[in-house]
């Protein structure tokens, strides 16, 4: 199966990296990609498909927090991604952190987002917002 390659987004000094969902079978390609763009943890929204073993063995932390494909994420998963890159961005200035769903590459075509993810972006009202420094000059979330 072909795959798209990862997209890597960065605001400011916040570096991300949207990938597919690899195989066991493909695995060490993904390790490589991940390694390439210095990413130093990986969450999947999505459940297991295949050991994280290999990827916490190259340094790389591995974070489950799946929430149905197609759904917005539940507040907690919402607060806790805040959270990581609050202390990410601050401890690991220059990292990356990667995050894949199941077919999240895939939405980034025209209709791709259903109803339930629209109407979940037009009445989030966010609890902490992103700033690119703090007084000291380090990246936080607020």
């Amino acid at each position: 199966m072909n795959r798209p390659a990862p997209v890597e987004i960065t605001y400011e000094n916040m570096r991300f990296l949207i990938t597919h969902n690899p195989t066991n079978a493909t695995l060490s390609r993904f390790i490589e990609e991940l390694k390439k763009y210095g990413v130093t943890t990986l969450v999947r929204v999505c459940d297991a498909t295949y050991d994280q073993a290999p990827i916490e063995n190259e340094g790389i932390q591995v974070l489950d927090w799946p929430f149905d494909d197609g759904a917005p994420p539940p507040n907690q998963i919402v607060d806790d991604w805040l959270n990581l890159l609050k202390t990410k961005f601050r401890e690991e200035p220059g990292c990356c952190v990667a995050v894949h769903c199941v077919a999240g590459l895939g939405r980034k075509r025209r209709g791709a987002f259903n109803s339930k993810q629209l109407l979940y972006l037009e009445k989030y009202r966010p609890k902490m917002r992103l700033r690119p420094k703090d007084a000291n000059g380090h990246c936080c979330v607020q």
